[in-house]
């Protein structure tokens, strides 16, 4: 069975290998199938892009000629393994770009983003496929191919439905992600419940799918009292991965159930425990790990009478008045 694919210019088979089964190691043949159908999305992906160029022209272009597409479909990331494979091989599959559509002499891309980012930084030129796009034309092929190679995360797909919505009817966005109109829905629907700055701070969170995204926006609905974008800025935050940091935004924001005379763990947002809560009717009793945290138990010892006439002084005056 074959399908057409990327504006209808060649066809790709897309039989998927059947997957292993085992009675022995059902477990073992669960791992060793998503491995083939990956490796195997990946060949198409790539085979889509070879075959694309067979019968075209591919030309060297200086990199500072070639822009990105008009709409941006990923956040920065690491590319150190595609630095050292086109360092070491050259670039093997070329990019497809369009003349640009206001700049004589200039160019934009289609797909091949990261690869064009590769050869930049070797400082070498890019190896390209030129064709007359229109702007539909140009987001189909770039988010099928997007599709294909399935490495961006449920966010920036999201991301870029939703930048694509500013210019295209949602018939053109279903086209070129693949996707039908009740995704596309859910998709704008969490970008619509989260800041920019939020998603940014956080980062791409590969792994990271729809339910946990709608979580996090239904916490930050209901939470009027904490700054989540400030949480995922904080300096403890900075050495974590965006899949990380994501974890850690939302369980700081998730309510912490007292349960009375049992003992609550008292952590950072990073996750490092420090002691114990244990509430009753009549009392409150903080226990610190000294193991955990050897300062701040000093800090509470010796501050804690400050802390609280600083904070009875606080509210003095309310009471007065």
């Amino acid at each position: 069975m074959s399908r057409k694919n990327l504006l209808n210019l060649i066809q790709v088979d897309a039989d998927m290998p059947a997957k292993a089964t085992s009675s022995d190691n059902k477990l073992v043949g669960q791992v060793a199938s998503t491995m083939r159908e990956e490796k195997a999305r990946q060949a198409r992906a790539d085979e889509i892009e070879r075959r694309l160029a067979e019968g075209q022209a591919v030309i060297d272009l200086d990199t500072t000629l070639v822009e990105p597409s008009f709409v941006r479909d990923r956040m920065p990331g690491h590319i150190e393994g595609l630095l050292a494979s086109i360092r070491d091989q050259g670039q093997q599959v070329p990019i497809l770009v369009r003349p640009h559509p206001e700049k004589s002499g200039h160019y934009q891309v289609a797909f091949g983003h990261r690869r064009l980012r590769a050869v930049q930084e070797l400082g070498l030129q890019v190896k390209a496929i030129v064709r007359s796009l229109t702007d539909e034309e140009l987001v189909i092929a770039q988010g099928q191919e997007n599709n294909e190679r399935e490495d961006l995360s449920y966010i920036e797909k999201s991301r870029f439905a939703h930048r694509l919505k500013e210019r295209f009817p949602r018939e053109v966005i279903t086209s070129a992600m693949s996707i039908d109109k009740a995704e596309l829905s859910r998709m704008l629907s969490i970008i619509d419940s989260l800041s920019s700055e939020l998603i940014d701070a956080i980062g791409p969170a590969p792994g990271v799918g729809r339910r946990s995204w709608q979580e996090l926006a239904e916490l930050i609905q209901k939470s009027s009292t904490q700054d989540p974008v400030a949480i995922a800025l904080a300096e403890e935050m900075k050495a974590m991965n965006s899949q990380e940091r994501f974890k850690a935004v939302l369980m700081q924001l998730k309510p912490r159930r007292v349960v009375r005379g049992l003992p609550d763990v008292l952590s950072t947002s990073s996750g490092q425990r420090l002691g114990q809560v244990k509430q009753s009717k009549t009392k409150l009793e903080i226990t610190i790990d000294r193991r955990e945290a050897a300062e701040f138990a000093a800090f509470l010892l010796n501050d804690a009478v400050a802390l609280f006439e600083r904070r009875h002084a606080n509210d003095q005056p309310k009471k007065e008045a």
